[in-house]
């Protein structure tokens, strides 16, 4: 099973899109997908578990990123940039990709656990 898919993250906190006085925080973070094993893949959906300072989860499910379900070639990267708000000034996102190798075989690609934190707010 080519379980090598490698997620990577960067986060970036959006205040020109903020509003902290109402406790909308947003964050964008940019994903990058990397095919590190020998044969290729399809991203199907995406999982996402999205929690907040104070504890509270959102739990998203959808078909493939951006409204595209990219093929990732051995050796083939893809990237993209999407965002979500937040109520607290920090929380974290975790998930999972779930993709089909082309041999036909249903698998799992985590996403790593990271961090929004608006700037200087984490010492």
């Amino acid at each position: 099973m080519p379980k090598n898919i490698i997620v990577t993250v960067k986060t970036a906190y959006i205040p020109t899109q903020s509003d902290p006085e109402n406790s909308q925080f947003v964050f964008a973070y940019t994903i990058t997908i990397h095919n590190n094993g020998t044969e290729g893949a399809k991203l199907l959906t995406r999982h996402w578990i999205i929690t907040d300072a104070h504890g509270n989860t959102q739990e998203v499910k959808g078909e493939g990123v951006l409204g595209q379900q990219p093929h990732l070639a051995p050796g083939e990267t893809y990237e993209y940039t999407s965002g979500t708000i937040l109520n607290t000034p920090v929380g974290c996102m975790k998930g999972s990709y779930q993709m089909i190798s082309d041999t036909g075989e249903a698998f799992d690609a985590e996403i790593p656990l990271f961090s929004l934190a608006i700037p200087d707010i984490l010492h």
